[in-house]
């Protein structure tokens, strides 16, 4: 499993800029919106998820997103999917519960997870992300997330994710 190290490697060797901030754990987005307030640009969560033909998917949206799981499949291209363990995550991507990132795809073999990103993130000046620990946030373009992703040898998925209703 590739660390840190290997991430900020990365970002120097594409020259990727990006905006480091240090900060207390957070485990959840209500918890991150303290930490959220000073800091510029979208904010994400990520879904860990294995759909019915037991495929994994990290799923990033906005942080305010409430996806709608049941519409979820047909906008990404799956069947019905439900949340993953936390034993399958820390095994394919080397992170726990609280530090989900799309940055963790530096650890995920070929085909062993898809990667999904919300159209809004992708297109976004910045999104901030977790750095594979919940106490940091980067923040760099959805772009350089996308190239990031494709230079570990992924094909991310760019999708406009479906919202619950409001009501």
């Amino acid at each position: 499993m590739r660390g840190e190290l290997g991430l900020l490697a990365d970002l120097a060797a594409l020259s990727i800029p990006y905006e480091a901030h240090e900060h207390a754990a957070v485990f959840t987005v209500a918890e991150s919106r303290a930490v959220d307030r000073h800091i510029p640009g979208a904010h994400t969560k990520n879904l860990f998820l294995k759909d019915a033909e037991g495929t994994f998917w990290l799923v990033t949206v906005p942080a305010e997103a409430r996806v709608d799981l049941k519409a979820l499949p047909a906008a990404i291209g799956c069947k019905r999917v439900s949340f993953g363990k936390a034993e399958d995550m820390e095994r394919l991507l080397g992170i726990a519960p609280g530090s989900v990132t799309p940055l963790a795809m530096i650890n995920a073999g070929p085909e062993s997870v898809h990667v999904v990103i919300d159209a809004a993130l992708a297109a976004a000046e910045r999104i901030n992300v977790h750095p594979l620990r919940n106490t940091a946030t980067l923040g760099l373009a959805g772009g350089d997330v996308l190239r990031l992703l494709r230079h570990w040898g992924h094909d991310p998925v760019v999708a406009e994710v479906p919202a619950v209703e409001p009501g």
